[in-house]
């Protein structure tokens, strides 16, 4: 049974001075602004404090659905992917698009460093180094790929003042790779399952509606985010790494307005309608500093704006969001090697700036669940064999470049699912390009549980473009592929 689409008038859907894309950048300014009163009005102000809360408070609320929404959406994904001939090779693709791009963007990275040479001359006095306090390592990586509990909990302490604090965390690598096992293991056991599975759907409906109550704050949180950084860090805080941050910057630039341009007009995609879709990812990655708080809002963005189904979508982009990192764990590590090795006086060789982009495509999900880009540059500058302490240096400007690094991050999370979707014929490509379905409130009303995985251009049909499992022998195919 297909639920009929609430009416919504035409001139609200798009209306560029009211649609949500436009009150994100209301957002934007209004936290510009009160930022530069901040600044003014002096260190510990109540202003700056309003604001720091009020965003801190709208990235823990979207953290807060993430376990439930990414347990509960990839295993409905893997159960809904066998509609899909070729699932597997769907994930496989997906796994080769997300190196294509990231060996793209360590070589754009490679070059700006190469090319600007931050570390050259610099007034960065070594004693100034801070502690690291955490080192990436491949053997770190494999360890967390193990889930040592059901839930991926983790649970970090520290003493401040003779008091022991203790915070709980979840690692998403390790609610991944748990949720990929119940839900393969939940298609093989059959009817048995079929409990399990009305359980998720259901949680993940749920989750969902309540995820776009707090998705809809975030002009509010965008305008505290941004308000406390341009209040906190200013231009003073770049100092004698500005150098090193314009590098990086540049990089990301060419990356974001380069790189993935080309990518969407090689495989035939409108570039201005997806980014003009995928603006509220962007800009909330750009605030919030974090890929996984932006997940929840890029799931919805991805299926919604781009076109994406939601069995395929609910898979790729939490696996994006941990290991899919082009910001973080491409362009950064290649611009700070190359500014380390000049700091230091140690020239770098041929071979290692293959190991550079080595490290940056297979080690990227080695920062996941972890501390980011610091890890992955440890990891880089130990496999070259360049001094860790290069990166305490860099720590002074971390949450300026985080900005922009994450940004990317979350546009690429983003872009890959697209593309895949596309060359496997099962992306929605005219809600891509139309001007009325718009990332909005309005989608909301208008989900459909019996359609909402099939192209629009095939609802009314009820064909799909891929062959759907209904035999037996393609259902036993597809779950031969993941055994």
């Amino acid at each position: 049974m297909t639920q009929t689409k609430a009416h919504v008038p035409q001139a609200s859907r798009n209306n560029p001075f009211t649609g949500f894309g436009a009150q994100v950048i209301y957002g934007l300014i209004i936290g510009v602004v009160l930022g530069l009163v901040g600044a003014r009005m002096g260190e510990g102000n109540w202003l700056v404090t309003i604001l720091s809360q009020i965003g801190s408070t709208y990235v823990t609320l979207l953290k807060l659905l993430i376990p439930p929404l990414v347990v509960t959406a990839v295993v409905t994904s893997i159960v809904q992917l066998r509609q899909v001939q070729g699932a597997a090779r769907l994930a496989g693709n997906t796994l080769i698009w997300f190196a294509i791009t990231a060996t793209a963007s360590v070589l754009v990275g490679i070059s700006v460093g190469l090319l600007v040479d931050p570390g050259a001359n610099s007034s960065v006095d070594p004693n100034t180094a801070k502690d690291v306090g955490y080192v990436g390592s491949w053997a770190a990586f494999l360890q967390s790929l193990l889930p040592t509990n059901i839930l991926g909990l983790e649970v970090s302490a520290k003493l401040s003042d003779g008091a022991v604090s203790a915070a709980p965390n979840f690692n998403v690598l390790q609610l991944l790779v748990l949720s990929i096992a119940f839900g393969i293991a939940a298609m093989k056991v059959g009817k048995k399952a079929e409990p399990f599975i009305a359980l998720n759907e259901s949680i993940l409906a749920v989750v969902q509606k309540v995820l776009w109550w707090i998705i809809r704050l975030a002009p509010i949180g965008t305008a505290g985010l941004l308000g406390k950084a341009v209040a906190t860090y200013g231009f003073d805080a770049l100092g004698s790494l500005g150098k090193f941050v314009f590098a990086i910057y540049i990089g990301l630039a060419i990356v974001l307005l380069v790189i993935y341009p080309i990518v969407l007009k090689v495989n035939g995609l409108p570039v201005v309608h997806f980014y003009k879709k995928i603006w509220p990812v962007t800009s909330l990655g750009f605030v919030s500093r974090s890929s996984m708080g932006t997940m929840p809002v890029t799931v919805r963005a991805v299926e919604k704006g781009l076109g994406v189904p939601r069995a395929y979508a609910s898979f790729a982009v939490p696996l994006g969001a941990t290991t899919k990192m082009d910001g973080c764990a491409a362009i950064y590590p290649a611009i700070a090697a190359i500014f380390v090795s000049s700091f230091y006086g140690i020239p770098l060789e041929f071979t290692d700036y293959l190991l550079i982009v080595f490290v940056s495509v297979i080690g990227s999900a080695a920062t996941a669940g972890t501390t980011g880009a610091t890890v992955m540059l440890t990891l880089t500058l130990s496999t070259l064999g360049l001094p860790l302490d290069g990166v305490g240096l860099l720590l002074a400007v971390e949450p300026i470049v985080d900005m922009g690094r994450t940004a990317v991050n979350v546009t690429g999370q983003a872009l890959v699912p697209l593309i895949v979707a596309k060359r496997h014929g099962i992306a929605d490509l005219a809600t891509l390009a139309s001007e009325n379905t718009v990332y909005a409130p309005e989608d909301d009303a208008a989900d459909s549980a019996d359609t909402t995985d099939l192209p629009a251009a095939n609802k009314a049909t009820g064909t799909t473009q891929t062959p759907v499992g209904k035999t037996r022998r393609e259902e036993t195919e597809f779950e031969e592929s993941w055994a």
